[in-house]
């Protein structure tokens, strides 16, 4: 809510903001999970530190910012979501969760084995970081400074709230997007191919839960939706899924009796998962505010560096849409607000754009670490101080890589001013460009827009700079024509009727 949402409250996450700097441009260089946060770790764009989609494999041997940190003195350790299939390389202590993890009764990995818990994530991830921070009280552990990276599976779909928040916002309609019905008319061709659509590949039972229940025959549907959510009640104790099935089976019932169908169908579908959404948010605001006042307990909020944010955005209904990978505004941007104490004005607002890219080299900077000259990206320490560096950067590169796969999100690379967008799908040898001043919900695709060809001109000189100012040379040219055609086809749509 610090960024002006109406639809939830999240004050522990806007006293981060209110103690410290809000950054309103912030973007993710690739959005999709493990990309995203190997980014974080190295410095360095996705084709450098060779994990460019989903289904690599982290190299961990590389450099890594926590390995920097610990050279310099620093414990380090990271408890939740990892993703990136090799094991931790570069902290003192770590627990994570296998791939995606499970929201109930999750799994952790230790160096010396596997473990179940019983409980909720968000909580169990929240209480493993308070236990290792706790038993740093020791006299010798205070000598020595921290990184503690709390990372959380939710809000990962699907959304699998805890049970005590199943009630919120029962009593309310989340407002729809004004793009929720958008049609994608004058989009390049691979948005109306996409399989993201809460219309045509939202899932009643797998997403939203629909009559869902620990023996449904989900074997038949295998290989077309995301199970975790059914996997997950599978593993849920007797009492926790009789909590959720009194919770979600009135709901199914009325709408089995409504028999809805299409754009009300839809409707009804973006409702109950962007309630879900937002009781998954909660839960992780609830988990900082427990670590804020942790480190208020033992003493350590005047001299810790918190940061929250995420590693990319996500449409919830915009466009039509569900999940994220696209270079378009919703899941390109990504929250990130931290606060620094006696370095950073509290209630800061920086408008610089940054990136993940930006994260290790401000972190390395902060403790006074060397940042190593094969790094990408900027530190924002200076923007911390307040001050304003004429040499900033004017535009962002982003580029994503995971296609043919899941969701059918072409590869494309991008780049962004403060103004103006522009997207190149160049598998099929197509643009889009955007004048987000006078179009901020990205609906109107000017490319071929003579008004705007100097500025397309302009982007594209732009676009070519830095990708070999980033050293980027994984840009292929258009497929042929053939190629084309089979990858314009969408693989399965789910029935707009019950």
């Amino acid at each position: 809510s610090a960024y002006g949402s109406q639809l939830i409250e999240t004050p522990n996450i806007d006293r981060i903001a209110r103690e410290g700097m809000l950054f309103r441009n912030a973007f993710v260089t690739n959005s999709i999970c493990a990309p995203s946060r190997a980014v974080l770790l190295t410095g360095k764009y996705s084709h450098l530190n060779g994990l460019r989609d989903n289904r690599d494999e982290f190299d961990g041997s590389q450099l890594t910012f926590p390995k920097l940190l610990q050279k310099a003195g620093y414990q380090t350790a990271i408890i939740g979501k990892w993703h990136l299939k090799s094991q931790p390389t570069g902290f003192d202590y770590w627990e994570i969760l296998p791939g995606q993890g499970s929201y109930y009764n999750p799994v952790f990995i230790k160096p010396d084995g596997r473990k179940r818990y019983t409980g909720y994530c968000t909580t169990l991830t929240t209480d493993l970081a308070l236990d290792w921070l706790e038993k740093r009280t020791t006299e010798e552990a205070q000598q020595r400074p921290f990184l503690l990276m709390c990372q959380h599976k939710a809000p990962h779909r699907n959304w699998m709230p805890a049970l005590r928040h199943l009630p919120l916002y029962d009593d309310i309609q989340i407002p729809e997007p004004a793009t929720l019905f958008d049609d994608w008319k004058d989009n390049a061709s691979p948005a109306r191919w996409q399989e993201l659509e809460i219309d045509g590949h939202m899932d009643l039972h797998f997403d939203l839960f629909y009559q869902l229940t620990p023996d449904y025959d989900g074997q038949s549907r295998k290989g077309r939706f995301d199970q975790s959510a059914w996997r997950n009640m599978q593993r849920m104790t007797p009492t926790q899924l009789h909590a959720w099935r009194a919770h979600y089976a009135p709901k199914d019932a009325y709408l089995k009796d409504a028999k809805l169908t299409g754009k009300d169908l839809v409707r009804w579908k973006f409702q109950r998962y962007a309630k879900n959404y937002l009781r998954c948010v909660k839960g992780v605001d609830e988990s900082v505010g427990t670590i804020m006042e942790q480190l208020d307990q033992l003493g350590l909020s005047d001299n810790t560096i918190v940061v929250y944010s995420s590693d990319q955005g996500f449409y919830i209904g915009d466009h039509g849409w569900y999940d994220k990978r696209w270079m378009y505004e919703e899941s390109l941007k990504m929250p990130l607000v931290i606060k620094w104490p006696g370095v950073t004005k509290p209630g800061s607002v920086d408008e610089h754009l940054v990136q993940n890219l930006d994260y290790a080299e401000t972190f390395l900077e902060a403790a006074g670490a060397r940042v190593p000259d094969d790094m990408q990206g900027h530190s924002l320490v200076p923007l911390l101080k307040g001050e304003k560096p004429a040499d900033w950067r004017d535009a962002i590169y982003y580029h994503y890589y995971e296609y043919p796969s899941v969701h059918q999100v072409p590869k494309q690379n991008g780049v962004r001013t403060d103004r103006f967008k522009l997207i190149q799908f160049y598998e099929f040898g197509e643009w889009e460009f955007y004048d987000l001043r006078e179009d901020p919900e990205e609906l109107h695709n000017v490319y071929n827009d003579p008004k705007y060809t100097g500025q397309v001109a302009a982007m594209k000189k732009k676009l070519e700079d830095l990708r070999k100012y980033y050293a980027d040379d994984t840009v292929t040219g258009p497929k042929p024509a053939e190629w084309q055609k089979k990858h314009r086809t969408k693989q399965f749509r789910v029935p707009n009727t019950l």
